[in-house]
């Protein structure tokens, strides 16, 4: 009997080892609420990044779903040339999208070189550094969805030096940050304490 349970154990084992291998994928990404009880770790992740940087929730969720849908391994598209992939039109990757410029920056500034761009954690605290670095240097709230996110899509010098302005494209999708930041936290308001209670149980 003992010899014949040791393959339905180390089945059993790998598969509980394997069980946080697959990444989360929301199912929905209109609802905060709908993400967040899809996989509390995020939303522990995203709690964690606002202690440490004052962004609320709902800004930076808004930036990474605009950036990403959420899409761990995120990359901006190849273009072709008739069979030969061309090069990425930027290094932008993973959730945030961050260009390894400002991740170097962020992994320099904040001392986690073990971070990584399609971790979600390691993703949102990004997030929450630049938008609270923006503040810094800008003046521009973190509560600012709409600049926030003019400045983390140009950069805060190209923000600077007004580049957005004639971009009417860029705009609308700034308003569209925005919006969804606004819906994210009227959402997360009817949801945060059931989200507290799942996160900080002892259960």
């Amino acid at each position: 009997m003992i010899l014949t349970s040791r393959p339905y154990l180390a089945v059993m084992a790998m598969m509980l080892l394997c069980s946080g291998c697959a990444t989360y994928q929301p199912a929905r990404t209109d609802n905060i609420c709908s993400i967040f009880r899809g996989e509390t770790d995020w939303y522990e992740s995203a709690r964690d990044a606002n202690e440490s940087w004052g962004t609320p929730v709902w800004v930076m969720m808004a930036i990474i779903d605009q950036e990403s849908r959420f899409v761990s391994d995120a990359q901006p598209e190849r273009d072709w040339f008739l069979f030969i992939p061309l090069p990425r039109r930027s290094s932008a990757y993973g959730y945030a999208q961050a260009q390894d410029p400002a991740w170097e920056d962020y992994v320099n500034e904040t001392d986690n070189g073990g971070h990584d761009r399609d971790d979600f954690a390691d993703a949102i605290n990004f997030v929450g550094w630049y938008t609270h670095t923006t503040q810094r240097i800008l003046g521009i709230s973190k509560w600012d969805a709409y600049n926030q996110y003019l400045a983390y899509h140009e950069g805060r010098s190209g923000y600077q030096s007004g580049s957005w302005k004639n971009k009417g494209w860029l705009k609308q999708v700034a308003n569209k940050v925005r919006n969804k930041s606004a819906a994210y936290n009227a959402q997360l308001k009817k949801c945060k304490p059931e989200l507290d209670d799942m996160v900080d149980s002892w259960f």
